[in-house]
């Protein structure tokens, strides 16, 4: 039998102690959670670094230095301006009708002489046949008097064998002969009248022509102005009720460019000149073109003076009263760039002026670089850099105007 102090002794045994266990568990787990926070102080502590280092950098943009091609000119004037048709014409007939035929529509290619339309000739062919009755009436007429002409011409003829035998008086023979000289009168008069009934007849065939309304020049169809229908007129008499023309032609031959040039700037530009024009529609096409004259007026209210500049170049892209932007071309810089190379191109906006000095920044290893540079003439939207900066290298765009030199930049990503 187990006495009491042995239950108590057995019962002290199977107890367990509580906090033993803990303590042994901080033990094994201390170093971990020591190493924990030393990283996340470290990550905390590289992350303020990072952040102070981007307070200080600025954020630009930046563009590719480009070297200039050889077919690249600079140009002395930059203007604008829009196509125009020297050969530009509204069709009409030459009298008022009405119209029964409209043979065109926009867009169409039309030859010189080509029908565009006509109008009701009912009229006209009926002033036409008349003159024509007319002049066949002059005509059988003519044939009568002429035959008694020649009736009295053979009278005379045998009165004059008659009175040489005493047959007849002088005086009948007289008579005679008067009859025949007014007899060639009449049929000379009568000649006359068939002159002017065929007059009439080509006057009446002009009339029934100008109903037919042809195309004065080959050309292309920009505007339909007139339907069936409606009465057009060479005059403005009508209203609003009355077209002036049923469409306009264009030569497309004749397109050229008219700009407006700054009197100021009228100096560099000169008759036979060199010019590039590009067509607002396609920026990206350079045609080559030349001066054709300067008008020798200048428009008071806006100062200007009107230039007129020939495309060498025909294209379908190229239609009236498109906007064009054109460059007047400097003509000893073609010998340049044959003979080596002129420097770079870099967009306008990278330039500051300092004083009496032309700068450009430079991104260069995180650090923004001040470069004194020579410039050159325009080409387009760029300037052209004969000295102080190198092809390829990246400019810096719209740089701020606080901008210093070696000061941290960080390029924006695009």
């Amino acid at each position: 039998m187990v006495s009491n102090s042995d239950k108590g002794e057995l019962l002290a045994q199977l107890r367990i102690e509580r906090g033993a266990p803990a303590a042994s568990s901080q033990r094994r787990w201390w170093p971990w959670a020591t190493a924990a926070l030393l990283v996340t102080l470290f990550l905390v502590a590289a992350g303020m670094w990072l952040a102070s280092a981007a307070r200080g950098a600025v954020i630009v943009h930046t563009a590719s230095a480009r070297p200039i091609s050889s077919g690249a000119n600079a140009s002395v004037l930059d203007a604008t301006g829009y196509v125009t048709a020297r050969r530009e014409a509204t069709v009409s007939a030459q009298i008022t009708g009405t119209l029964t035929q409209v043979l065109i529509e926009e867009g169409d290619l039309v030859k010189e002489g080509q029908v565009l339309g006509r109008l009701d000739d009912t009229a006209q062919r009926a002033a036409l046949a008349q003159a024509e009755a007319q002049w066949h009436s002059a005509q059988a007429l003519l044939g009568q008097f002429e035959a008694q002409l020649a009736q009295d011409r053979r009278d005379v003829k045998r009165d004059e064998d008659l009175v040489g035998r005493k047959l007849i008086s002088e005086q009948a023979v007289e008579q005679a002969r008067t009859l025949v000289e007014t007899e060639a009168a009449q049929v000379e008069s009568q000649r006359r009248q068939i002159d002017l009934a065929a007059a009439n007849v080509r006057s009446a065939q002009v009339q029934l022509d100008y109903c037919t309304v042809h195309a004065p020049f080959a050309g292309v169809v920009i505007a339909k102005a007139a339907q069936v229908g409606e009465i057009i007129s060479p005059f403005s008499a009508g209203g609003a009720f009355t077209r002036t023309g049923i469409g306009t032609i264009v030569d497309m031959d004749s397109l050229e460019v008219e700009v407006d040039v700054n009197e100021a700037y009228i100096n560099r530009v000169q008759p036979g000149q060199r010019v590039e024009s590009l067509l607002n529609a396609y920026p990206e096409w350079r045609i080559p073109s030349h001066v054709i004259a300067i008008i020798p007026t200048a428009d008071r209210a806006k100062a200007t003076v009107k230039v007129r500049i020939g495309l060498d170049v025909k294209d379908p892209r190229i239609v009236p009263d498109m906007g064009v932007r054109v460059s007047f071309l400097e003509a000893g810089k073609a010998a340049a760039t044959e003979s080596g190379s002129r420097g770079v191109l870099v967009p306008a906006a990278a330039l500051h002026r300092e004083g009496d000095q032309d700068v450009i920044f430079i991104a260069q290893d995180g650090r923004a670089q001040r470069r004194t540079v020579t410039l050159g003439g325009s080409v387009g939207d760029a300037r052209e850099v004969a000295s102080g900066v190198g092809a390829g290298e990246a400019v810096i765009v719209d740089a701020p105007a606080d901008l210093k030199d070696n000061a941290r930049v960080s390029v924006a990503k695009s």
